[in-house]
């Protein structure tokens, strides 16, 4: 896949986005009901039509896609792949059913592993975050409506860089429903280097987007996530030269994986 092709996934995979995310905002705006999966974590009809959309666009690319919300497919089948979607429709339902704005849509495009592209919408906010990873580019655009056009988005979009240098000060994404004893351990081993620490909360995916456009300095990460949850902000963060550290094997979060459930790991220059 070229750098072409690759831009041309990268503009389909937005335009998904929005129409999820103006999908996710009727249901919002909305009474809703929420239901509980096996692992106990909810689900809502946003979940739903969120993905239902998603597919409709990613699946003519005849690229498999994992999702959340879709079947699991057995790794002795997905083993074989070379490229795959991987998909949160709505990261951050907890957020969502809460009603405080922070949760997104996401939509990343692996080769190998390795996040080739990566798309974060905040349909409360109608701000969008994309990068392709191989031009090692990342953008910010904030639009009017869900139903901007792509040759608007681009005109809007403005790149996105991490903090150009460290200070006394280090400002630590943490997350409103996951600050883990680990996570305060780690806080404490930066204080104990004789630094102030800042801890600025948010959810979702959006704590990746706040180092990659240099809002804080570090997300750790202890408490489970799954693949879904950090595709398309590692994505995000590696097209602006952060890394996404496994804690367990001291290299990058990989995806595609026969368990699809993350080791802990560190989002840091």
């Amino acid at each position: 896949m070229n750098g072409t092709e690759i831009s041309k996934q990268l503009e389909l995979a937005i335009t998904a986005s929005l129409k999820a995310g103006k999908a996710i905002m009727e249901v919002y705006d909305s009474t809703f009901e929420v239901e509980y999966k096996d692992d106990n974590s909810p689900l809502t009809l946003a979940d739903k039509k969120s993905n239902d959309i998603i597919n409709t666009f990613l699946k003519p690319t005849e690229i498999p896609i994992i999702s959340e919300e879709n079947k699991q497919i057995e790794f002795e089948v997905r083993r074989h792949w070379k490229f795959c979607w991987i998909v949160d429709p709505v990261d951050g339902t907890k957020e969502f059913i809460k009603r405080n704005g922070e949760f997104t849509v996401n939509i990343a495009l692996v080769k190998e592993g390795k996040p080739l592209l990566g798309v974060i919408y905040v349909p409360s906010e109608k701000t969008l975050y994309f990068a392709n990873v191989l031009q090692e580019l990342a953008y910010k655009s904030e639009l009017k409506d869900h139903e901007t056009p792509y040759e608007v988005i681009m005109q809007k979009a403005k790149k996105m860089t991490p903090k150009a240098s460290s200070s006394n000060l280090v400002e630590v994404v943490g997350s409103r429903s996951h600050m883990s004893q680990e996570t305060l351990d780690y806080i404490d081993k930066v204080k104990q280097l004789g630094k102030e620490v800042e801890i600025v909360s948010k959810g979702s995916s959006l704590k990746f987007c706040l180092v990659a456009e240099g809002k804080a300095d570090v997300y750790p990460r202890f408490a489970p996530t799954m693949e879904w949850d950090t595709a398309a902000g590692q994505a995000i963060c590696n097209a602006v030269g952060l890394k996404v550290t496994s804690n367990e094997t001291k290299g990058p979060l990989e995806y595609n994986k026969e368990d699809l459930l993350n080791p802990w790991f560190l989002v840091s220059k």
